[in-house]
């Protein structure tokens, strides 16, 4: 069977550490969709780790990694992970898998990323740049090169033929950028790429599965940046909600058990986009400054807000989640009052639905006053041991969005997650 870890909101909600801690009960970890503009933070000891596109059970070593079809790859990305991972004296060659499916982002995608977003302006959607969307934009165009057609004669002029394109592209939206010192990169991380273990995944997978083999398929981002179900046009380029899986691993929907989500105890988004419980205020400033919250992959300061359980209850809902897993709790031990969002006002109407185009529309969250905590909750290690004022704000999300809070993450530490 396979069990789900993905994320309930814009990203950011601390997956990496979650895969990790329940990576030693599979024996497979596979990343489905995204590419390298996800940014997994994980510990080794006392050393942080921000991972890309390596799964995050990289660092259990009887544990097999698959980096699946779904996934965009950008090779030097790639090939600098494996470096660091290889520092901790994990063998990747070993338990590193990649689908041939697997879509390849070339130096021309980049330059198509940076192009279309300076045109963008004010309508900007944040884009990291990581050439993501030109990259599956190729896909859904049926003119992308895979990872399997390294093996292929005809790869290098499948390469020009596609630079090609790529060019007239850039030319159109009257932009220079010197790629020269990315294809030197490029093409060297080829090379290491065709050292690892490249595989058809779907069979690999599906007999692993036969074996008696548990998979953890992991997310990227959030579910509130669905190419389909999210905040659209302020999304990314692939399916983050648990169906992805099923197309991102080429597994039957009817192998799926678990579906785990996993949320903050509040809110952040990075990037433009809609964002109904932002707080602009000193109290945002300090959910920032207590979250560290500055994005893993850019580096940018997170938007910071209260936590949106309109939002929450319709990510659980299109994932099907089975349990929730709520991370950084801890951030709010130092707040006397806690708000959440139970209702979306727009234009006078209330309503607890994810309204259409939800950028197009002006919302006024419906706010509700939770005492706080106002205790260091870090320590604690027995759910009896909870303050009460957090067992109640936990249990009114359990029934308000309809799926339980099962662990309860009070740290960034590996240990540092309370079983409810």
């Amino acid at each position: 069977m396979v069990d789900v870890i993905l994320g309930l909101q814009w990203g950011d909600e601390g997956k990496g550490k979650i895969v990790d801690f329940f990576a030693p009960n599979y024996d497979i970890v596979a990343r489905f969709q995204g590419g390298p503009n996800a940014g997994h933070t994980l510990y080794v000891g006392d050393t942080k780790v921000v991972l890309h596109q390596i799964p995050s059970g990289i660092f259990h070593q009887n544990t097999t990694n698959i980096i699946g079809g779904g996934v965009v790859l950008d090779p030097v990305t790639l090939k600098r992970e494996c470096d660091k991972v290889a520092s901790f004296g994990i063998d990747v060659k070993k338990n590193l898998f990649i689908s041939e499916r697997t879509n390849i982002i070339i130096p021309t995608h980049r330059a198509l990323d940076k192009a279309s977003e300076m045109q963008k302006g004010d309508s900007k959607i944040g884009s990291t740049l990581k050439g993501i969307g030109p990259a599956y934009m190729d896909k859904t165009g049926r003119n992308a090169i895979r990872v399997g057609d390294l093996l292929d004669k005809s790869f290098t002029s499948q390469y020009i033929k596609l630079r090609l394109k790529h060019q007239k592209l850039l030319d159109n939206f009257h932009f220079i950028e010197d790629i020269s010192s990315w294809e030197d990169e490029f093409f060297e991380a080829l090379e290491f790429l065709r050292t690892l273990n490249v595989v058809n995944s779907e069979y690999f997978i599906n007999n692993q599965i036969k074996a008696g083999k548990k998979v953890l398929a992991e997310g990227a981002q959030g579910s509130m940046l669905d190419i389909d179900f999210g905040t659209f046009p302020y999304v990314t380029s692939s399916n983050t909600i648990s169906a992805g899986v099923c197309t991102g691993l080429g597994v039957s929907p009817k192998l799926i058990k678990e579906v785990l989500g996993v949320t903050k105890a509040y809110c952040t988004r990075v990037g433009s986009g809609p964002f109904p419980t932002e707080l602009e205020d000193a109290t945002g400033e300090e959910l920032r400054k207590l979250g560290s919250e500055f994005g893993a992959t850019t580096g940018r300061p997170r938007r910071c807000g209260w936590i949106d359980l309109v939002a929450l209850k319709y990510a659980c809902m299109i994932n099907g989640v089975t349990k929730v897993i709520m991370t950084k709790a801890d951030v709010l031990d130092s707040f006397e009052e806690l708000k959440v969002c139970t209702a979306y006002n727009i234009s006078g109407k209330v309503t607890e639905e994810v309204p259409f185009q939800i950028s197009k529309v002006k919302i006024d969250p419906v706010l509700e006053a939770h005492k706080g905590w106002n205790c260091d909750t870090t320590e604690i290690k027995q759910a009896l041991n909870l303050p009460v004022e957090m067992s109640n704000y936990i249990n009114f999300i359990n029934q308000y969005v309809g799926a339980p809070v099962k662990y309860v993450s009070n740290g960034p530490g590996r240990e540092q997650i309370v079983a409810l």
